[in-house]
């Protein structure tokens, strides 16, 4: 079957094009060289042009005529006022190729993007990539060096970016190593957390707005943040220092001194000023651990640094300035807190544009294996020395891991401070099957306590009162005995559970344990709002 006649689609170049007298032939012109390469017979020449060029147009034509007579060139005015205005020019060439007969099935066509204005060039691969112009970019180069063909050289680009696996290798493989420093290196099974992690990769890496972490105590809130600052580091995406902060432990005057800073003679002991750590992350990122615990004037003032990237420290009477990306972390419900009123919504409406939600690790029984070798690696550094398991003490371990009795109320703490016991008293840096007994029955004496806890738990504090009277006053009354036994239950684990994760736990092992129940939490948080509470309502029956 012959080959398809090549058609090229070309703007003309004022500057590049350019020559009138005998001198020109000396000159790289590139729509005159085009139609000079040996291995590419162009059959036709579409050169496109502005009215003012229209005699530099006739000689390029003129000229292609002589080097290439085979060459059918034809021309076409297209004005255009302002070279260097995209949606005019965008604009011309998109009403060219509405106009013009494509048929591809009978030419192959090339769209030359060696001149023209920068503008000009962007809306060609526009245009070809959407396929409004159908066919491949060319592109031209004059020749280099003494011995070169004075034609240049031509390279022709197709836009299928299936064809070029190198480079879409490329692309999956940073993306890949964006992941996996964000998991520490962990080959993580669990689908959900993988497809979180890819998202929050894309997103790191792509917007420098607020994150919202969410999770469990123990879930590695914080230790996220910290690989997100060095992912945004390695890529280039800022220059400042991570700077960490826990919420729960400021209070009052102090959490406002701490995070904005302080003039001198602020206040009764302020001998000096001091900067506060939002201008110390300055160019950097800000991890605020714990961010429920802010009170409402912080919280306030906090919004306003991260909205207008300035604030006022205490005492001041001028604002100062910090650009930086928040990461706020939290095991509390924000948005029931915002509906008692200890949240401000329009922070949290702030905070929610990106949020993540991180599983705790009951949910992420499959990972087991790859956090036990990555614990174990820690703790060899820590201890400076290598630590192994045996295989009968790995097997066993990641057994009672795996089991309806290990609660990880801790999560991911819970399991480095136990490895890092047993690697502590391991003889050689061996742990073996005994050392995995007695750090199973140390865990079970420390989570029977809990469980213990909650079925205990029936009256509400104070004593006389139940628990449903207390948190639903009369409207307990209404309840149906069967839904009043059954919520009581409910409530009474709550209220000794650590987080709402390991409430779920309990309540719902036998689901779990057949692999029937997806998200306790989630299951256990809809049906409390189906009584019209929430986890913090119930769990602040604990006085």
């Amino acid at each position: 079957m012959p080959a398809k006649p090549v058609v090229v689609l070309s703007l003309l170049g004022p500057t590049l094009d350019a020559g009138f007298g005998r001198d020109r032939w000396t000159r790289w012109r590139p729509n005159v060289a085009l139609c000079q390469y040996e291995d590419l017979v162009v059959s036709r020449l579409e050169l496109l042009y502005d009215p003012q060029f229209t005699r530099l147009a006739r000689v390029v034509a003129e000229d292609v005529e002589q080097v290439s007579p085979e060459t059918d060139v034809r021309e076409h005015l297209l004005p255009i006022a302002d070279p260097w205005d995209f949606e005019e020019v965008y604009g011309a060439l998109h009403d060219f190729a509405r106009g013009y007969a494509f048929a591809p099935e009978r030419e192959e066509y090339l769209v030359h993007i060696t001149t023209g204005t920068h503008v000009a060039q962007i809306c060609l691969f526009l245009l070809t990539e959407s396929r409004r112009w159908p066919g491949r970019l060319l592109q031209t180069n004059p020749p280099k060096g003494r011995g070169a063909e004075p034609a240049g050289t031509y390279s022709v680009i197709d836009l299928d970016l299936s064809r070029y696996d190198r480079l879409a290798s490329r692309f999956r493989e940073e993306a890949t190593e964006g992941q996996s420093l964000l998991k520490a290196g962990i080959a993580t099974r669990n689908a959900a957390f993988n497809v979180l992690i890819a998202e929050l990769e894309h997103v790191a890496a792509a917007t420098r707005a607020p994150l919202l972490l969410l999770g469990p105590t123990g879930a590695g809130k914080t230790q996220l943040a910290r690989r997100i600052h060095a992912l945004k580091k390695t890529r280039q995406k800022l220059e400042g220092r991570l700077v960490e902060v826990n919420c729960a432990t400021l209070a009052g005057d102090q959490a406002k001194s701490a995070l904005f800073g302080h003039t001198r003679g602020a206040f009764t002991g302020a001998t000096e000023g001091r900067a506060g750590l939002l201008r110390a992350a300055h160019g950097g990122l800000l991890f605020l651990d714990e961010i429920g615990a802010l009170g409402l004037d912080e919280q306030a003032m906090l919004l306003h640094a991260v909205e207008d990237k300035a604030f006022y420290p205490v005492g001041a009477d001028k604002p100062v300035t910090s650009d930086f990306q928040l990461i706020a972390g939290t095991n509390e419900d924000l948005f029931a807190a915002s509906a008692r009123g200890s949240f401000r919504p329009d922070l949290l409406a702030r905070l929610n544009l990106w949020t993540f939600e991180l599983p705790g690790l009951r949910d992420r029984i499959e990972d087991l294996p790859p956090n036990l070798d990555f614990e174990l690696e820690q703790a060899g550094v820590a201890l400076g020395a290598r630590v192994a398991m045996s295989r009968e003490a790995r097997e066993r371990y990641l057994a009672f891991a795996a089991s309806g009795e290990a609660l990880w109320s801790g999560n991911f703490r819970d399991l480095n401070a136990s490895v890092l016991r047993m690697a502590t008293m391991a003889r050689g840096g061996r742990i073996d099957a005994a050392g995995v007994e007695r750090e199973v029955e140390r865990l079970r004496r420390t989570w029977a306590a809990l469980g213990g806890a909650a079925s205990t738990a029936t009256r509400a504090p104070g004593g006389g009162q139940d628990v449903l009277s207390a948190l639903l006053g009369q409207a307990a009354d209404d309840l149906d005995r069967f839904d009043r036994v059954q919520l009581e239950d409910v409530v009474n684990v709550c209220v000794a559970a650590r987080s709402l994760s390991d409430a779920g736990r309990i309540l719902f092992a036998a689901s779990r344990a057949k692999k029937a129940s997806i998200n306790d939490a989630d299951r256990l948080r809809k049906y409390l709002a189906r009584f019209g509470l929430t986890f913090p309502q119930v769990q602040a029956l604990r006085g």
